[in-house]
């Protein structure tokens, strides 16, 4: 299924892609690879260290990035980092890395941004007067909690302005590292502030470890819905992505899984393919399913009006025929016997507080 006419690489230890297949969209239409792929291993044997992970400080000018997308439920949103280290291979936002020059796909997962000037960029955004309060997505791009942010603590940052100042804040990950953040978390969340989204992809963690290698392990995202919820802050399971023939199995027992550790809500979307996601995509099913990649592509095609991809407002949400509508029966079914999505939690925008300029106190 791969279109590349060379061999391709093998797997890489703790990697979602399996090269660094350059973009074809900007500055990297005069790059182009030789096939030889042991060339960026170092060794006798072609063996070498894998590839470690670099982080690059960044110092944005501004830290909210504005939405206008019709089929998009916020219209604000923070990203603490650019790249992710978790490596899912589905991922949309590996394309945005191309816009630095870099490779959509290993680099993406070991290039990475960090821009610590968040909170205060935040602070200041959250004090003009022209400001108006509405809730901030957390997590819409690159995970708030990949690894990285055990050091860097950027989205922790980000999350204590908002706790000062009662400002509504929606987080997805697909991270246990979450619950550390419980002390901020459970009392935002008594206020109707806070809500947090937990993508479980599958409960296997062999699939998980090759789908999403260095996101947490299924068993500890379920115990992290487990115990954001005990703390009382409201939180979904997103069953998200759909990939046919890969984990499509396993919706109904993801959603009980969910469910019985205390999630509120659900959603799933099947999986979708933008830009250079899809022969990255293409790429990671030869090399770890081909004996079923064909079949993959096809349900997908199928789903997507023959396409890899359908980029259109709302049609990219909004997969068609018959297998997508045989999901999307599967997985409301599943919901109702398990008493999720009865009623939807709203945060709270009217005790946010404006932040004060302490030199006008002096």
């Amino acid at each position: 299924m791969d279109d590349s006419p060379y061999p391709l690489p093998p797997a890489i230890k703790g990697r979602g892609a399996v090269s660094a297949r350059p973009s074809a969209r900007f500055d990297d239409k005069g790059r182009e690879s030789d096939g030889d792929w042991l060339d960026l291993r170092e060794g006798i044997d072609g063996e070498g260290p894998p590839p470690r992970t670099e982080v690059t400080i960044e110092h944005p000018r501004t830290i909210l990035t504005r939405n206008q997308s019709p089929d998009i439920p916020f219209d604000r949103s923070i990203n603490a980092y650019r790249g992710c280290e978790h490596g899912c291979i589905y991922c949309f936002a590996r394309p945005t890395h191309a816009y630095q020059n870099l490779s959509p796909g290993l680099d993406f997962e070991t290039k990475l941004f960090a821009k610590p000037d968040a909170a205060a960029l935040l602070r200041k955004e959250l004090a003009k007067p022209a400001y108006r309060c509405a809730p901030i997505a957390i997590g819409t791009n690159t995970d708030p909690y990949q690894p990285i942010e055990e050091r860097y603590r950027i989205t922790r940052e980000i999350l204590e302005v908002l706790a000062e100042h009662d400002h509504p804040v929606v987080i997805t990950t697909k991270s246990a590292r979450v619950v550390r953040d419980l002390d901020l978390l459970g009392p935002m969340a008594a206020r109707g502030l806070t809500s947090v989204m937990m993508s479980v992809t599958t409960l296997d963690p062999l699939l998980a470890r090759r789908m999403e290698p260095r996101a947490s392990a299924p068993r500890q995202r379920i115990a992290a819905i487990r115990a954001l919820s005990k703390a009382g802050v409201p939180t979904s399971i997103s069953v998200s992505p759909i990939v046919p023939a890969i984990n499509d199995h396993e919706i109904e027992a993801i959603v009980e899984a969910g469910a019985e550790a205390g999630a509120r809500n659900a959603f799933s979307i099947a999986v979708r393919l933008p830009h250079e996601v899809a022969p990255l995509f293409r790429e990671w099913l030869s090399v770890h399913y081909p004996d079923r990649a064909a079949k993959v592509m096809a349900l997908i095609g199928a789903m997507r009006g023959g396409r890899d991809n359908a980029p259109d407002f709302f049609d990219r949400f909004r997969p068609k025929g018959a297998y997508a509508a045989a999901l999307h029966a599967r997985f409301r079914l599943a919901c109702r016997r398990h008493g999720l999505n009865a009623v939807r939690f709203e945060v709270r925008t009217d005790l946010f507080r404006v932040p004060t300029n302490q030199l006008s106190l002096l």
